[in-house]
């Protein structure tokens, strides 16, 4: 019984923080992952790849989610701050 409560917790825990962080519940975050096949929107790994979960990537401008992403990907978004210009510079130069 005691793990039944804490599993209640836990996901209760979670869906206020995707409702106050992201404005989406746990069951949205869900559905999206598996929209994606429970693969990460952009490098398509699997979540079972991963030793944590995937994380929800958002317009920092508007708070829409835009998809579920691995860590990676998404710091990676977040170190060139969402700037698609930066991003297409730096593909040329990979490319280059």
């Amino acid at each position: 019984i005691l793990h039944f409560f804490f599993i209640f917790f836990l996901k209760k825990t979670k869906n206020n923080k995707y409702k106050r962080q992201y404005g989406i519940t746990l069951d949205d975050y869900n559905k999206l992952l598996d929209t994606q096949n429970g693969c990460c929107a952009i490098c398509k790994r699997h979540k079972s790849e991963f030793s944590m979960a995937l994380h929800t990537d958002h317009n920092h401008a508007t708070g829409k989610v835009r998809g579920i992403l691995c860590q990676k990907c998404n710091r990676g978004l977040g170190f060139f701050n969402d700037d698609t210009e930066l991003m297409k510079e730096a593909i040329n130069y990979l490319i280059s």
